[in-house]
């Protein structure tokens, strides 16, 4: 049976990754305490479901101590996927304050609210850190609810057995991405930005990859980054790891980072001796993903 938990900090878009497995077809449970976890995965045995996603949060307090190795259990006869949502602080704070809804872990009174939502996401990323760190993370931060579908609709086409290799471009201006493993910056190189014609485009244009694929610089900083994750990709397999993200970053994240990314999960995307290692590579741009979608 293939398994996902959905976990993550209050307020980081569960119900919406859980509605994109539900959309898929996997059987979906929210809110389940941890206790009652192995129980469920063997009624739906005894039913044959094949594929479940489960959403547990940090409500019931010290229970989610418990998790790691009730996980660990799991994995010894089923495929088992964590999926970890997470955003910054102030981001949670807007979005409780914007549909009015009480963190789990707040506080009774209503004149202590403020204070208290911001101990109990402390609280929460306490009690979750150590499923954190073993999950495919995800920052919703910049992210709207589209983009998370999108997302999560990529990675159900990864295989849940082996490591996931995920290359993700990014803007500075907007932070690094928290649920980054590698960090490259490629502002040093020529920027599409000073070019009128190239500005509005993007990094997938062929104006931009044309401007960007004559410079040597950019040819060399693209080789070197290849070079690099090849060359200890079997160390981060041997280290046990089921994620690792590769954040590329230029000032926006429109042009050289989206550029690069795209070129680089091309060449990882085809190599059949890699995939042998069960090795799973996906990309996405988290800027452009950021951009709200335009009703048709």
């Amino acid at each position: 049976m293939q398994i996902n938990l959905i976990t993550g900090i209050s307020g980081s878009g569960k119900s919406v990754a859980l509605r994109a497995f539900e959309d898929a077809g996997y059987d979906c449970v929210d809110n389940l305490p941890v206790t009652l976890l192995e129980n469920l995965i063997t009624t739906l045995e005894i039913e044959k479901s094949e594929r479940v996603a489960v959403a547990i949060d940090a409500r019931r307090g010290q229970s989610i101590a418990e998790l790691p190795q009730i996980l660990e259990n799991l994995r010894r006869s089923h495929d088992v996927r964590v999926v970890f949502l997470n955003a910054d602080t102030n981001t949670l704070i807007q979005r409780f304050s914007e549909t009015r809804r009480r963190h789990p872990l707040s506080g009774k009174t209503q004149e202590t609210q403020s204070a208290t939502l911001i101990e109990a996401i402390d609280t929460e990323r306490n009690l979750l850190e150590p499923l954190r760190t073993q999950a495919h993370s995800i920052d919703t931060s910049n992210l709207p609810a589209h983009a998370l579908r999108s997302w999560i609709q990529d990675l159900l086409k990864d295989k849940p057995q082996g490591l996931t290799v995920i290359f993700e471009s990014f803007g500075f201006k907007k932070g690094l991405p928290s649920e980054a493993d590698l960090v490259f910056d490629v502002r040093c190189l020529p920027n599409p930005h000073y070019d009128k014609a190239l500005r509005p485009l993007s990094g997938k244009d062929q104006p931009v990859r044309e401007f960007l694929e004559k410079i040597p610089e950019v040819v060399s900083m693209e080789n070197d980054i290849i070079q690099f994750i090849e060359k200890w990709l079997p160390h981060y397999i041997a280290d046990g790891r089921s994620y690792l993200t590769v954040a590329i970053g230029c000032t926006g994240g429109q042009h050289r980072s989206v550029y690069l990314v795209t070129r680089i999960a091309a060449h990882f995307l085809p190599q059949k001796d890699v995939s042998s290692l069960q090795i799973n590579f996906l990309s996405r741009h988290r800027e452009l993903d950021s951009i709200p979608a335009v009703a048709i």
